[in-house]
């Protein structure tokens, strides 16, 4: 595959792998959620309704500090579910604006379950949210994206840099 066309017609003839139940990644090497990112996050993401749900647990890998998640990796938690609101508005965007706050330390080992929802829409403007909480049903961080709806077409900019696969799912 080395085209934003070959990738779309492998996801509409639902030939890209991904685990049971989850969506499919936005591409093979996405650190957010690609399969083959050597130093990713492996999201799995789910859509229930019109809800984007994901269960993570972060891995020594991910740390800032002993038995803490580093901030950037939770961020790109954050990141990652929200892109995922392309499968709720069928367009392709990309970030524009994240914001994420962390009300208690992520921790290393511990099972979240994060949540995202599609706030609204403004033209090409998509607002979307996130939660995340401890297996004790507890906040532990929570973010907000502006996202802007483009063109498959803007995501051949980056079609021939880095390992020449083709960018995102929709």
């Amino acid at each position: 595959m080395s085209d934003v066309g070959s990738y779309e017609q492998q996801l509409r003839a639902g030939t890209v792998e991904r685990l049971p139940g989850s969506l499919p990644p936005h591409y093979p090497s996405c650190f957010g959620c690609g399969p083959e990112s050597e130093c990713g996050l492996h999201l799995a993401t789910r859509l229930e309704g019109d809800e984007l749900r994901a269960t993570y647990t972060f891995s020594d890998k991910h740390a800032g500090a002993p038995g803490i998640a580093h901030g950037g990796t939770v961020a790109a938690l954050v990141d990652d579910l929200c892109g995922f609101s392309l499968f709720i508005i069928r367009k392709a965007a990309v970030t524009r604006k994240l914001e994420v706050e962390y009300l208690k330390p992520v921790l290393v080992g511990v099972p979240y379950d994060v949540v995202g929802r599609v706030q609204r829409v403004e033209g090409r403007k998509v607002f979307v949210s996130a939660e995340g909480t401890g297996p004790d049903g507890t906040l532990t961080f929570r973010g907000s994206a502006l996202f802007i709806v483009v063109e498959l077409s803007h995501f051949d900019q980056g079609a021939h840099s880095g390992d020449d696969q083709p960018p995102v799912a929709f």
